[in-house]
């Protein structure tokens, strides 16, 4: 008995760590909605932006870590059941989500310098764009493949230092991203790994408090 105490509240600590978390995904993904439009960086997938892949999986989480710990709290069979069968089809979602990453990744790599490419063709003659100048800030780098990619009017995040007088970063941002993806693909990978792990581990203890409960004969409340 002890011991399912303990899970409970475990079960308990560890949603509502998750729920925190959620919210604060959330947040940011608001803020980062409210201030600037990423999605301009993808024309044709406008809903494919960083912002509402944040904005999305603050609710998600916010979500299943609450019916977590109101299941796991309550002792009710009906939410740590659902709880489970949300799990689960996380897991599968994760799963093809990385199936098609493999299976189509040239693909990929194709589309996303093609829509590099539209998003900058559609700037206007003598302006810039506050998402390309944070892009370009970041990675410190100019045009989708070099900063012939501006033609006559290359903004000045594309400097390397001022004034600017044809001292623009070398390597396109396409290029930069391409690397940066590169580089955190193993941090990536262990993130993921951890992630699934937290997520058995969730299911295994959902299970049990379920189990438990309808051997006790409490039935569904």
């Amino acid at each position: 008995m002890s011991c399912l105490k303990c899970l409970k509240y475990t079960m308990c600590v560890v949603n509502f760590i998750f729920f925190i978390c959620g919210v604060g995904i959330l947040g940011v993904g608001i803020y980062l909605k409210t201030t600037f439009n990423f999605s301009a960086l993808v024309p044709s997938f406008p809903a494919m932006s960083v912002t509402n892949g944040l904005f999305i999986l603050g609710i998600f989480i916010t979500c299943v870590s609450f019916l977590g710990f109101l299941g796991a709290l309550k002792e009710n069979r009906c939410l740590l059941i659902s709880f489970f069968v949300l799990l689960f089809l996380v897991m599968l979602g994760e799963l093809a989500v990385a199936s098609v990453l493999l299976m189509y990744e040239s693909q990929i790599d194709k589309t996303i310098n093609e829509e590099l490419t539209k998003s900058l063709e559609k700037i206007e003659k003598n302006t810039t764009s506050i998402e390309w100048d944070t892009v370009q800030k970041t990675f410190q780098c100019c045009g989708v493949q070099n900063v012939s990619d501006w033609q006559s009017h290359v903004p000045d995040s594309c400097c390397q230092s001022p004034p600017c007088k044809d001292t623009y970063w070398k390597e396109g941002c396409y290029t930069k991203l391409k690397s940066w993806f590169d580089r955190n693909l193993l941090g990536t990978g262990i993130g993921v790994i951890i992630v699934c792990s937290i997520e058995v581990l969730g299911m295994c203890f959902s299970m049990t408090l379920f189990c438990h409960i309808s051997k006790s004969g409490l039935g569904y409340k």
